[in-house]
């Protein structure tokens, strides 16, 4: 499992603390190089494929013309995994509302083969066939994090990143209701998923980000980041 280990602001090591789901209590931490080769995937080899051979995306070539009448080409990555719902996936906003503490979200930490690196989110996952979003929030969820949660808005349907794929996504807003004395649920994990989980004032989200960012080995994922960078500036911006 991850470690987390206190810094001081120097980034020397203190001692190591057993990772588990909870709220940090620490400004800035981060994680010791052997924490991160036992916990990090190994990448072999890099190669082309013919997307025949692909399960998950494929890769088109698109023929188009612009506004001043000049041939081009894009080569664009799509899912070929999207249902009926028109959704490829969607991202679940959390907000965990407990009778005597702050409010807080929880993150997921999984390594990412694509950036060769833990990738910091907010859970998300690929919306089945013949599943709506909202129920396609809730599963993954409670799979990703044992939370049960109930969906309380869903934005309109935007693009994950439109200069390279056709893939869209949902951002599904949900609140989790703790009682008193509620203990961690346990995970749903599928096989072969290796995520931990991270519980973060939301108070503190944005600087807890910005500590993940400068750790070596990880990346927060963009979605995330910009959430919490607009919650930060309307915070502090005195025009908003």
């Amino acid at each position: 499992m991850l470690k987390l280990t206190a810094l001081r602001s120097t980034r020397t090591t203190t001692a190591a603390a057993a990772f588990a789901p909870r709220i940090l209590s620490h400004r800035t931490f981060s994680i010791t190089s052997t924490t991160m080769k036992a916990q990090k995937g190994t990448i072999h080899s890099i190669e082309d494929v013919s997307t025949s051979e692909t399960k998950w995306v494929a890769l088109r070539k698109i023929n188009w013309t612009d506004q001043s009448n000049v041939s081009r080409t894009w080569e664009v990555a799509s899912r070929k995994t999207r249902g009926k719902a028109g959704v490829d996936a969607v991202a679940m906003g959390n907000i965990i509302l407990h009778p005597n503490k702050p409010a807080t979200t929880i993150l997921v930490l999984q390594y990412r083969p694509p950036i060769d690196a833990i990738s910091v989110e907010w859970p998300a996952g690929l919306v089945d066939a013949e599943e709506s979003v909202e129920d396609a929030a809730v599963r993954e969820l409670r799979e990703e994090t044992g939370y049960e949660g109930k969906v309380t808005s869903v934005s309109p349907i935007v693009a994950a990143d439109p200069g390279m794929t056709s893939a869209n996504m949902q951002l599904a807003m949900m609140e989790v209701h703790l009682k008193e004395g509620d203990k961690e649920p346990e995970q749903q994990l599928d096989e072969g998923e290796h995520i931990e989980r991270v519980v973060v004032p939301i108070v503190e989200l944005y600087e807890r980000l910005v500590e993940y960012s400068n750790m070596e080995g990880y990346m927060v994922s963009a979605k995330l980041f910009h959430w919490a960078h607009g919650v930060h500036m309307a915070k502090t911006k005195s025009y908003l």
